[in-house]
């Protein structure tokens, strides 16, 4: 298996705990983090070694030591040759190796659909050649890869499964020292190096003047424990370090306390759908990235939550309408709704609700029965 950061972690965690279950003598090994480890997974490199994003300099300066690490991997899994092997997601890693290794007759699984129906639809034919079978999570995949001669099957979002229809805000409070009439202000600048390059400190100022007119808002910053250092000097840089609270890891529990949520666009935000809050989206990259991606893009929307509802249900602010002036007013025109118009708030919850409807199956079950039907084929 190989996870390429956090939230491949966290999938291919829930992944394994299913598969340990009906193969309790499973061994599994490759590249992965701290959720893959605690079902007993052998980590030749962490998920860490993989973590980046973009297309332009971001990738370029460690495209040497990714492109090693994907040749000893596939020099190793020829000599072991496994029963089986899993991608999740990290397409632009797994892909090239699920194709080589799937010549050699190691059959092989993709788990998470590119987003190819977002941008990059290029990459329809790398998954035909590369995957014996896709895992999808979203609901609307399986019927656009079958036009391209590539088998899928649907299986929700684990999220979906994990996080709770109806989260208990009141204990969330509690268990990070927040007041129940508290206005929660959660910062989510993601959870990869260059994001926090790009964000972290765009997202603090923000902060600084919402603070300046809303002196009562608190603020919880949840840290990847490996980029915590980098956020701490974001906070100091931008004269917020004092005046807000930021814990290591605990994003859910962040999430459930929170009125309205700063969020980087990923997974985060689909998770944040998922625990039913507002939010304001927001990412930023290098200017090559930026003009490299900006016209590859099939889909007038970029966050997660607003391509599954088809809608901006939330707003988003890329690239230089990223500001700490757009982001900040954003957020206060949340906070005022959570007082003066909470209907607004409620319509919010609602779409997220069904959303939630939408994506919750057994995630872990369904992805262990399709794997079973393929190793069986």
């Amino acid at each position: 298996m190989v996870a390429g950061e956090t939230s491949g972690d966290l999938l291919a965690g829930l992944l394994l705990e299913a598969m340990r279950n009906r193969w309790p003598e499973l061994k599994a090994s490759g590249i992965g983090g701290p959720r893959m480890a605690a079902q007993g997974f052998e980590a030749w490199w962490l998920h860490e070694k993989l973590s980046v994003h973009g297309f332009g300099l971001d990738v370029l300066l460690r495209y040497r030591e990714i492109v090693g690490i994907r040749r000893q991997l596939l020099q190793r899994l020829t000599v072991e040759k496994p029963a089986l092997f899993i991608g999740v997601d990290a397409p632009d890693f797994n892909l090239q190796l699920e194709e080589n290794l799937r010549q050699q007759g190691i059959k092989t699984v993709h788990f998470v659909c590119p987003s190819v129906w977002a941008w990059r639809a290029h990459r329809l034919e790398a998954i035909r050649r590369s995957a014996d079978h896709v895992l999808c999570i979203f609901p609307f995949e399986p019927a656009l890869l079958a036009q391209h001669g590539i088998a899928a099957t649907y299986v929700g979002h684990p999220l979906a499964h994990v996080i709770p229809k109806v989260p208990d805000r009141a204990a969330a409070r509690q268990a990070l020292g927040l007041a129940q009439d508290d206005d929660v202000v959660a910062l989510l600048p993601g959870s990869r190096k260059s994001e926090i390059k790009h964000l972290a400190l765009r997202f603090f100022e923000a902060a600084a003047r919402i603070h300046a007119s809303r002196p009562d808002v608190k603020f919880v910053v949840p840290a990847v424990p490996g980029l915590q250092s980098q956020i701490e000097a974001a906070a100091r840089r931008s004269g917020m370090a004092h005046l807000v609270q930021l814990v290591t890891g605990q994003s859910h529990t962040v999430l459930a306390a929170c009125d309205v949520t700063l969020i980087a666009s990923g997974t985060a935000t689909l998770e944040a759908a998922l625990f039913k809050r507002p939010m304001v989206i927001a990412y930023r990259m290098s200017a090559l990235s930026w003009r490299m991606v900006r016209g590859k893009r099939l889909q007038p929307w970029v966050g997660l939550p607003n391509i599954l509802c088809e809608d901006f249900v939330v707003p988003e602010f890329l690239q230089e309408a990223a500001t700490a002036g757009a982001l900040s007013q954003a957020v206060t025109e949340v906070l005022d709704a959570k007082h003066q118009h909470p209907e607004k708030i409620r319509t919010l919850e609602a779409r997220f609700t069904v959303l939630h409807d939408t994506l919750h199956r057994d995630t872990a079950k369904l992805a262990t029965h399709a794997i079973e039907g393929l190793l069986h084929a």
